[in-house]
């Protein structure tokens, strides 16, 4: 079942269907993907028809972020849970350990796959790191190329929005790969240069806060946040979506 968040429609579920689901794509390989929109990725889709046509494509929709929980629960359409992104590949990674499965890391700036290889070659012996490459590119067919030689069982794709999910929509038919996950900037995070939130903060809802203290240029991005909540109220007190 899905929710209608603003446009968007999310899937109903909680972390571990997530990941089982998740798996179950991975099996049929046939390059599904994953999207995990933020209230900021849901606004920018209402003006960008390439990004709304790729999150109704996804075959997974999580809601990264307590803003689209928030918002639907205002609506009167509650979601089980958040889905960070990241904690949903962490707990692909945990398992695809267990049975030596095999992750292509692309995206980030160059050397930052390879730092994240790295880093999830300690944490989760067994993973395989299928190949990586950065994500700066002008030419599509030599990454494709690689990434079908690789044959990876999970691709990420952390390209940052909007760009990340038009890249899997346009490319599924075209890759030999069991899952892709959008993942915006999750490889900055494993390769250990960007730090997440504290537990604390994760569990309060305030990862975007301490985001913004720890780099205030992310203002105008933020900005983004309370227009979404402006127009949840908006659309749940006039039955319609607030203008902006």
């Amino acid at each position: 079942m899905r929710i209608d968040v603003m446009g968007v429609e999310f899937d109903n579920i909680t972390i571990d269907e997530a990941v089982s689901q998740a798996l179950d794509l991975m099996r049929e390989q046939r390059a599904a993907y994953v999207v995990t929109p933020n209230p900021e990725i849901v606004m920018a889709a209402r003006e960008n028809a390439s990004l709304s046509d790729a999150l109704a494509g996804a075959d997974l929709v999580l809601a990264d972020g307590i803003g689209v929980v928030k918002g639907a629960k205002i609506l009167g359409t509650p979601l089980k849970e958040k889905i960070p992104g990241i904690d949903f590949a962490a707990r692909l990674f945990s398992l695809l350990s267990k049975q030596n499965g095999s992750v292509f890391l692309f995206g980030a700036k160059p050397g930052v796959a390879e730092l994240a290889a790295q880093n999830l070659l300690k944490q989760y012996p067994g993973l395989v790191i299928a190949g990586t490459n950065n994500g700066y590119f002008t030419d599509d067919a030599p990454i494709l190329d690689r990434i079908n030689e690789a044959s990876p069982d999970l691709l990420l794709v952390c390209l940052g929005f909007p760009k990340q999910e038009i890249w899997m929509a346009e490319h599924t038919g075209a890759l030999n790969v069991g899952l892709m996950a959008g993942l915006g900037g999750s490889l900055d995070v494993l390769a250990g240069v960007a730090e997440r939130a504290p537990e604390k903060w994760q569990r309060a809802g305030l990862e975007w806060l301490y985001r913004l203290k720890k780099e205030p240029r992310r203002i105008g991005r933020m900005m983004q946040l309370p227009k979404f909540l402006f127009s949840v109220i908006g659309r749940r007190l006039g039955g319609k979506q607030h203008a902006g």
